[in-house]
């Protein structure tokens, strides 16, 4: 579930934590969430990294070391526990626990185990998989409507299909994608090749004003996913269309739709988003 939002507000809680910090210890408890290098050379590059910096591209968090970069990938249900060594903890879903220098841990919890992480040296990571074929981030000037229409203009794909790849736009996932279709007055079902060049600017405002908002208020909580224990989003109260299926829409009164598009749930207002 955790989409930039969500991210961003787990980089900036870890940010506080433990930049500065040195990693003394690496204990792998599943073995796949280790994609590169070997688990046995993961441990031994990481011990004694210090934790210069966390950054975030996309949908990765990015903790910049002294020789190496670690890339985490959250996917579905991934957290990090900022905690005492020697505090209790849900040890069958802790996947991956660093020790640092001031006998705390970091530890990567995941019920689904689907998280990644790869540690390249600085001078690769962002010229090879997951990062090399990555799309804009959403804030940048380099976002326009010349950008989309070169990459979109031949896809016959519904729209919500094609904000949820990360090859154009990074950061967008299920919930904000309902989110921004909305906003800009978009069926999520239209074809891409559809949009005009006011579809394609409502989309470019619409994701940096959907994502800003809930960027500040701490991302959206589910019931599966929290940025840390005790830290709830806000953003749920913020939503509009996404888990308001058969609820009025705020601004027509027309029952909200719940479909699925490529096995995603959707969910629009069959008035405010009219397929063209």
């Amino acid at each position: 579930m955790p989409e930039l939002p969500e991210v961003e507000t787990v980089k900036r809680i870890l940010l506080k934590n433990i930049k500065g910090m040195t990693i003394t210890d690496c204990l792998i408890f599943t073995n796949k969430i280790i994609k590169y290098p070997t688990v046995d050379e993961f441990s031994q590059q990481i011990i004694g990294q210090t934790i210069n910096n966390i950054e975030r591209k996309g949908k990765h968090l990015l903790f910049i070391l002294d020789d190496y970069v670690l890339i985490s990938h959250l996917r579905m249900e991934g957290k990090y526990y900022f905690i005492d060594k020697n505090s209790d903890g849900d040890w069958k879903h802790i996947m991956v626990a660093f020790e640092l220098n001031n006998q705390y841990q970091l530890r990567y919890h995941d019920t689904r185990k689907f998280g990644t992480m790869h540690l390249y040296p600085k001078n690769i990571y962002l010229t090879i998989p997951p990062l090399n074929k990555l799309g804009l981030e959403p804030f940048g000037r380099n976002l326009t409507v010349e950008y989309l229409q070169s990459r979109w203009m031949k896809k016959t794909q519904p729209i919500k299909k094609t904000l949820l790849e990360q090859d154009t736009i990074v950061g967008i996932g299920n919930i904000y994608a309902n989110e921004i279709l909305f906003e800009s007055r978009i069926h999520p079902g239209e074809k891409t090749k559809n949009l005009t060049t006011t579809d394609y600017q409502n989309i470019i405002d619409n994701t940096r004003k959907v994502l800003t908002t809930a960027i500040n208020e701490g991302g959206t909580t589910i019931a599966t996913y929290h940025p840390e224990p005790g830290v709830d989003g806000k953003f749920l109260q913020h939503l509009k269309v996404h888990g308001r299926a058969n609820q009025p829409c705020y601004v027509c009164q027309t029952l909200i739709t719940k479909d699925f598009i490529n096995g995603r749930g959707t969910y629009y207002c069959s008035n405010c988003q009219k397929l063209k």
